[in-house]
Parts: structure tokens; sequence; C-alpha cells
């Protein structure tokens, strides 16, 4: 009996030793600290309630006034403004912002009239043009048949959306994009092209989507070079589409 409780107690010890190499070589491997980074710390940035802007964007409009905008030949924007929102005039020209801006994040709603009128590309078209040249289409695509890449959510005549998230003529509809500016060389060669992401209504439209160039009506895009910094355009179509709580927040 003594044999065998000596022999139990060589065998408790020898699994001991094992237990406590296993140990020893499990610290010798790669101490996790090694790949924790501390430095730079993100900023703190507070989000906004639902849509609202959060802390670190800059207003473009909320509702109160067209301080931001101009019409593109440099005039005070034309536009109707009320009800906390601004909305298309028949042939009194486009907007842009006085502002430019490149890489960025930028929210817009916007609302087609509720009383349907026209079909396809004649009911309430509109477009955001990023640096001016790059269209999201902006069109009441609810039932409403036209090309693909020229539907609502399309990157106009480019890239047709993913799906169809529009909501009913006369609803507020939102877009969230995530917008990259093509680079160019001295030389004005394209180093890489611009790309945008979607999420209309919250739903993702555009997943990283390479724009071939500037949005043109006929033919094919083609790159020319411009400056980093360009302003927002919103379009008349002739349309009398609406648009409220537009912000953006610089990459």
């Amino acid at each position: 009996m003594k044999g065998k409780t000596m022999l139990l107690q060589i065998v408790i010890l020898m699994l001991a030793g094992i237990f406590v190499v296993m140990c020893a070589q499990q610290d010798e491997g790669p101490d996790p600290k090694e790949t924790e980074v501390w430095e730079p710390e993100p900023d703190v940035v507070t989000p906004g309630e639902l849509t609202a802007p959060p802390s670190d964007a800059i207003v473009l409009f909320d509702g109160t006034d067209f301080s931001n905008w101009e019409h593109e030949n440099g005039e005070p924007v034309k536009w109707n403004l009320g009800d906390g929102a601004m909305t298309v005039v028949k042939k009194t020209g486009s907007i842009r912002t006085k502002q430019g801006f490149g890489d960025c994040q930028l929210h817009v709603e916007w609302r087609t009239p509720a009383e349907v009128e026209g079909e396809g590309q004649g009911r309430g078209n509109s477009g955001i043009f990023l640096q001016g040249r790059y269209e999201l289409q902006v069109l009441d695509s609810y039932d409403n048949r036209t090309y693909s890449n020229g539907q609502a959510g399309s990157l106009y005549k480019q890239v047709m959306p993913l799906v169809n998230a529009s909501r009913k003529p006369g609803e507020w509809q939102t877009y969230d994009i995530i917008y990259t500016s093509p680079k160019f060389d001295s030389d004005g060669n394209v180093v890489s092209p611009a790309y945008m992401t979607v999420l209309h209504n919250g739903v993702l439209v555009q997943n990283h989507s390479e724009l071939r160039g500037p949005t043109v009506y006929k033919g094919q895009p083609q790159y020319e070079p411009h400056s980093d910094h360009e302003p927002i355009v919103l379009q008349d179509h002739s349309d009398p589409v609406s648009y409220r709580n537009i912000w953006i927040r610089e990459l």
C-alpha cells in the first residue's frame, strides 16, 4: 500500500511539472501589449439625435436661411424657403455651397412632390453633385420605372442602385453619403478615381462604387483634373423638389 501511495505521489508531481512547463511555454509567446495602440487617441464626437448633425459637422442648411448657398452664377438663392425646407423654383437655376469640399460624409434629406405629375425622368427630378460634377440622382422612383442607372440612388448614368429604397411621393427621404474625391498627379493623370457609398433611407444602395468620371447626359464620362475642394450643387431640374437638414463632415 505504501508503494502505491508513493507511485501516486510521483505521478502527481510529474503531471504538475508538465503543467508548469506548458504554462511557461505559453508565457514565452508575444506580449499582447505589443499590439495595443494608445496614441493618438481618437477625438470625441457627440452624435446627434437620429438625423441631427453630430458635434463636428458643418451645418449647410438648417431650414432658416440660404447663408451657405448661392446660385451657380453667384447670385442670391431664388428658391422658396419655408417650413424648415427649401424648394426648387422652376428655371431659377441650380444652387451651390459657397464653401468647397472634398472627401466627406454628407447627410441630405429630400422630398418629391406629393402630387404626382409626369413619369420616368419627368417626375420629381433633381440631383446632388459632389464637387459640382459627380451626381447622385434624386427622383421619385416609387412605382415609377425609368432606366436603372437613372433612378433614385443611382450615380447618374454610371452605377445603378443595389435596390430601390424609395418612399412614397411627398414623404421625406434621406441620403447618407461617404464620398472619396478623385486624386490627380501633377500632369493631370488620375491616380485614383472617385468613390461613393450611399445609404438611401438607411438602406445601402451604393457600396464604395467607382465613378468613371464626371456626370454626363450623353456619351462616356472622362476625368479632367480639378481642385481638391469644390462646391456641392443641388440641381434645378424644373421639378419642385424640397431639401432640409443638410450637414457635412470633412474627412
